[in-house]
């Protein structure tokens, strides 16, 4: 029991700030990297990664300047292509050199065509087998390059009524993820992830929360929920679900972004710092009541459709760390005694407070001792690593015939 976990408010705010620094760990997407966009366009920049190699030097830059993002999660289908660039040893070979190690495994059960009507609830066999091959072949794979979750999000869902049976739907969900569940590695954990719509406008097969808590329940023992902050509805309260996953030990992991309607791939925080901060502070609350780490995959998964790719990465995870130290401030015991005496102003304020305490020194202190600098953004910037990457991919673009970005960032 590290002592972060065990006397938080025994210690001094920067005490506290810099414990649940050092203990703070986020991923970065290597789609987060490359050119984005939405269903009318795709928005290209010159420093945009062309191939893998170029998605994990963005993320090793992101590393090197924050100091808290050593792993990547990646993409089967977009990050291993058949052929020598798909091999799993030269892909972690590569990861390494960058300065980083492959993360999540992120198998895709919706870009085929024969998941038009869907993957694991698709009516028919032999989709469901091979979207069960693919789940399967990408839990193999991350044996081999040293990954221990498989994220799986699906686009399964119907758009009509009557279109099909969906409490067969269900059951073929379930039947699905056992058979996934049953080839893990003993270390390996499977994440079940839900959305309450698009690109299935009717009903949706993992829709909420509960409905990814029972299916995970179902496949076994190895598999937990995954929560994304953006796919929930603008009235929903995530922080609340956030404790109930944990009360039952079910939250695996997060795909952190922030929404202003649903499902927006914006940058953390930048619509609703608050409920980050709730949201971490139920985690840090659980942590000190348990005594333990809840061994929680924290992934940042966002559409940099206009933001300079790297940028906004190395902006998102610093504002990860601020709210997380922020969350850190709060006085558990004082907490818990404010809410037996019902006093709930004063508790309400114990929270506000941590939540508008300026972090800031500290965080500038933390990096200072881990030799970073200060402000990692403003160092990536002065380091000219976007113009440089910039002039060379959009040299490598024309030499591809890929056509330029718009812009060095």
């Amino acid at each position: 029991m590290s002592h972060f976990l065990s006397s938080p408010s025994a210690q001094n705010p920067e005490a506290r700030v810099t414990g649940a620094l050092d203990s703070f760990r986020i991923e970065t997407p290597s789609w987060g990297y490359a050119d984005t966009g939405t269903r009318f366009g795709k928005y290209l920049q010159d420093a945009a990664a062309i191939d893998l190699g170029d998605k994990l030097a963005g993320a090793g830059q992101a590393h090197a300047f924050t100091g808290c993002c050593p792993t990547v999660a990646v993409h089967v289908l977009w990050d291993f292509k058949p052929g020598p660039g798909g091999d799993p040893a030269a892909v972690a070979a590569l990861a390494r050199q960058h300065g980083v190690s492959i993360g999540a495994i992120n198998p895709n059960l919706f870009q085929d065509q024969m998941y038009k009507y869907g993957s694991f609830g698709n009516p028919k066999a032999e989709v469901r087998e091979a979207a069960v091959r693919h789940v399967v072949d990408s839990i193999e794979l991350g044996k081999k390059i040293g990954s221990d979750l498989i994220s799986l999000w699906f686009a399964d869902g119907t758009n009509y009524p009557g279109q099909d049976d969906i409490r067969g739907r269900k059951r073929r969900f379930e039947e699905a993820l056992r058979a996934a569940h049953a080839t893990l590695a003993p270390s390996q954990t499977l994440l079940v992830e839900y959305k309450p719509f698009e690109p299935a406008f009717y009903q949706t097969d993992v829709a909420d929360w509960g409905m990814a808590y029972l299916m995970a329940k179902k496949a076994g023992p190895q598999a937990k929920v995954l929560v994304d902050t953006g796919h929930h509805y603008v009235a929903q309260n995530i922080e609340q679900i956030v404790a109930w996953l944990l009360d039952e030990g079910m939250l695996g992991g997060f795909h952190f972004n922030d929404r202003r309607y649903a499902d927006d791939d914006l940058t953390l925080g930048s619509i609703d710092p608050y409920q980050v901060f709730r949201i971490f502070h139920e985690i840090l609350f659980h942590a000190s009541e348990t005594g333990k780490d809840a061994g929680i995959s924290y992934v940042i998964d966002q559409s940099h459709n206009d933001k300079p790719k790297i940028e906004a990465t190395i902006q998102t995870v610093c504002i990860a760390q601020e709210l997380f130290a922020k969350a850190a401030l709060v006085d558990h015991g004082k907490l818990r005694l404010l809410q037996r005496e019902e006093r709930q102003v004063e508790a309400e304020e114990l929270l506000r407070r941590a939540f508008f305490t300026d972090v800031v020194p500290w965080l500038h202190a933390w990096r200072k001792a881990k030799g970073l600098a200060p402000e990692p953004l403003e160092a990536f910037r002065a380091s000219g690593y976007a113009e440089r990457v910039g002039k060379e991919r959009a040299a490598r673009r024309k030499a591809l015939g890929l056509g330029s970005g718009g812009g060095y960032a």
